[in-house]
């Protein structure tokens, strides 16, 4: 690589694909409309209490009614590949039954316009958005979840698959059973430890089936599953700290990667975890159906986990601690090596899948001045981050892709709209979007052009 500049785009395969994420809830609006049906976001987010400053995705950014503007904005950007969401309650407004004709269309047009513009079209079936009634029959934590989503999930492939080539089951099971249903700070905003565990189970039980129903319906069709992983270290060397950080890893990492890619849940988190549940909802023959054979594993990145026991003696409390270094406004320490720990770690445990970053980002606090948004930090961000995967490459790591989140602001599910993650920036009165100066550095990086 004598004389090339190491972040090239030309030092990742040939085939690497490149593109920028959202999801359904953030940005689309138009909750009300074509016969969409409430979603647990909508319930939670139209809950007092439950988001910043009351804020709901009811109008977000309007992608629903301004996507081909949106293309065209990615088009412009040089953007090759798409990651959006499918919102399952516009599909299915009851979570069963027929599909709602006028809400599936949309996603027919916005999957036709990103052809014409020469923009590949990734899917992801389920990014939290749970039809309300689906919920309110028991949500995730009932088995019967799982069955509903493997038949819309069918149908969206049935609709979609003659176009879409890659798809997406779940977005980040964990936050959905853990955040969902363990602390309660995401929709449905319930607080069990024992639904926990049975909504973890069911979402990947809702996966494996879902592998097996879009496969029959797009059998060329690439299928895979995004995970949020992270690095777990240890805050020093004391007494307990190996063990914080085993069990941390546990219910982060390994008990969604496991069963995945192995087959099993891992037997010592199974015994941390078995005064909450004796995991009667695992039937026999699930973990078969979990761990279907993958096209690739999806991988979102943000920072690393440092843990020590917490104060508590006696118990298995976890103090999560900071190192002193920059942080994002989510108050996430920016750590690009641990993208590549994550990363080489995936591949020397689990063997050579390939991988695809589907969401690696940053919020920062952005200032629309003049015209620009001069967000400085976020270009350090993507350029710490596309090194170590770079250097992820290097090592023999399998990666195959890389989608930067996101592609603009939109409705941060629990922060609202006070937390900006986006490439372009949006104004939330007018909707006008602004390429920030990370948008023109990441359309630089992909052109080799300046925008």
């Amino acid at each position: 690589m004598t004389g090339q500049d190491p972040l090239s785009r030309n030092a990742f395969p040939a085939d690497f694909t490149w593109g920028v994420a959202t999801s359904s809830y953030q940005i689309e609006g138009g909750t009300k409309e074509d016969g969409r049906g409430p979603s647990i976001w909508d319930t939670f987010s139209g809950t007092p209490g439950r988001v910043v400053d009351g804020d709901t995705g009811e109008v977000a950014v309007e992608h629903f009614h301004r996507y081909e503007e949106d293309v065209a904005l990615m088009a412009d950007l040089g953007v090759e590949a798409y990651r959006f969401s499918v919102a399952w309650p516009r599909v299915q407004p009851t979570g069963s039954g027929p599909v709602n004709v006028a809400g599936l269309d949309f996603y027919d047009r916005l999957v036709d316009a990103l052809l014409a513009r020469g923009i590949t079209p990734w899917a992801t079936l389920y990014h939290w958005d749970l039809p309300q009634p689906l919920e309110d029959a028991g949500g995730w934590p009932v088995r019967a979840t799982a069955e509903r989503f493997a038949e819309y999930a069918g149908h969206v492939a049935q609709e979609l698959g003659d176009r879409v080539g890659h798809f997406i089951t779940l977005n980040e099971p964990w936050c959905s059973a853990f955040l969902g249903y363990g602390s309660g700070r995401h929709a449905p905003g319930r607080s069990d430890p024992a639904e926990a565990l049975a909504a973890s189970h069911h979402l990947l039980l809702g996966h494996g089936l879902a592998v097996e129903t879009i496969r029959a319906a797009a059998p060329t069709a690439q299928v895979g599953i995004t995970l949020n992983l992270y690095p777990v270290d240890g805050a020093h060397d004391g007494h307990g700290v190996a063990d914080a950080v085993r069990r941390v890893d546990g219910l982060a990492n390994r008990w969604f990667l496991d069963p995945v890619l192995r087959g099993a849940y891992p037997k010592d988190v199974v015994e941390d975890v078995r005064h909450l549940s004796d995991l009667s909802f695992v039937h026999d023959g699930d973990l078969d159906v979990v761990s279907a054979p993958l096209d690739f594993l999806g991988v979102n990145y943000y920072t690393r986990h440092v843990v020590a026991p917490g104060a508590f003696p006696g118990t298995v409390d976890v103090d999560f601690q900071g190192r002193g270094m920059p942080t994002t406004a989510m108050g996430w320490e920016v750590d690009p090596d641990g993208l590549f720990d994550i990363l080489t770690r995936v591949t020397r445990d689990y063997g050579d899948l390939p991988l695809v970053m589907t969401e690696n980002g940053a919020a920062f606090d952005d200032v629309l001045v003049d015209g620009r948004v001069h967000d400085e930090q976020r270009v350090e961000f993507l350029r710490g981050h596309l090194d170590a995967g770079r250097r992820a490459v290097e090592a023999g790591v399998p990666l195959a892709g890389y989608f930067a989140w996101s592609l603009m602001d939109n409705f941060e599910w629990a922060e609202g709209y006070a937390k900006r993650f986006g490439l372009v920036h949006v104004d939330f009165r007018t909707q006008e979007r602004t390429v920030k100066d990370s948008g023109r550095w990441y359309s630089e990086f992909l052109t080799g052009t300046p925008y």
